[in-house]
């Protein structure tokens, strides 16, 4: 038994003998505080930089997109659901929210030296934010519009035909994905003057009368009455 207990006695003496002034012991605890105390702070700081109020506490965020944005339907609507700037910048996932942190590291910098300091100066730098952003949420398949949609929970019944028409075809099938059709959803768009959609309507849907909501339809829709 004494041969059992022997190693176990060992290695409770040296994880108690004093290492220089400190016990190993008291070293490793402290190292594990101190590892949940970084951890805690560090998620701290991090959701807190995932609020819309810390997105808009510099007056290029707040006088610009938030400005447009508060005129739109993410912003006020009948349902009282209302998206704010993570829910449609920053993915959910952690990993994901740790990568598009990094990122918005750059947002920051041009903070600092006032990149987009003035409304001209934000407008001249628009189109180049705007195809930035869109290729980021076209290579992630829209991470960041799912977190709030989802393809399989959408009712297409009560779509516009064209609309339920587009994304069977082109949403469901992950032919396309939702920044492609929705450019300026939330925000204006820059001048697209020369520039590419990047999609257009399909032949198929093209022509003069394209199908739709009738106006008492769309009547009916606005006022949450169709079935």
């Amino acid at each position: 038994m004494r041969r059992i207990l022997q190693p176990f006695r060992w290695f409770w003496h040296v994880l108690w003998t004093p290492a220089g002034t400190l016990g190993l012991g008291f070293l490793t605890l402290g190292g594990f505080v101190g590892g949940v105390v970084f951890w805690g702070a560090f998620n701290t700081a991090l959701e807190f930089t995932n609020t819309e109020g810390f997105c808009i506490s510099c007056h290029e965020m707040r006088d610009n997109v938030y400005e447009e944005m508060s005129h739109t339907v993410h912003y006020s609507n009948r349902s009282g659901v209302r998206a704010g700037c993570p829910a449609c910048h920053v993915p959910h996932d952690w990993t994901d929210k740790i990568a598009r942190k990094m990122q918005a590291s750059k947002e920051v910098w041009g903070s600092i030296f006032g990149t987009i300091d003035t409304r001209q100066e934000f407008l001249e730098h628009r189109l180049v934010m705007a195809k930035r952003e869109w290729a980021r949420l076209k290579a992630n398949d829209s991470l960041e519009c799912r977190n709030c949609h989802s393809a399989i929970a959408m009712d297409l019944g009560r779509q516009a035909p064209r609309a339920a028409e587009i994304h069977t075809k082109y949403l469901l099938s992950g032919e396309r994905t939702c920044i492609e059709c929705h450019q300026g959803i939330a925000h204006e768009l820059p001048d697209m003057t020369g520039v590419d959609p990047g999609w257009t309507v399909p032949p198929e849907l093209q022509g003069e009368v394209l199908p739709g909501m009738t106006e008492a339809e769309e009547v009916r829709s606005y006022l949450g009455q169709l079935p």
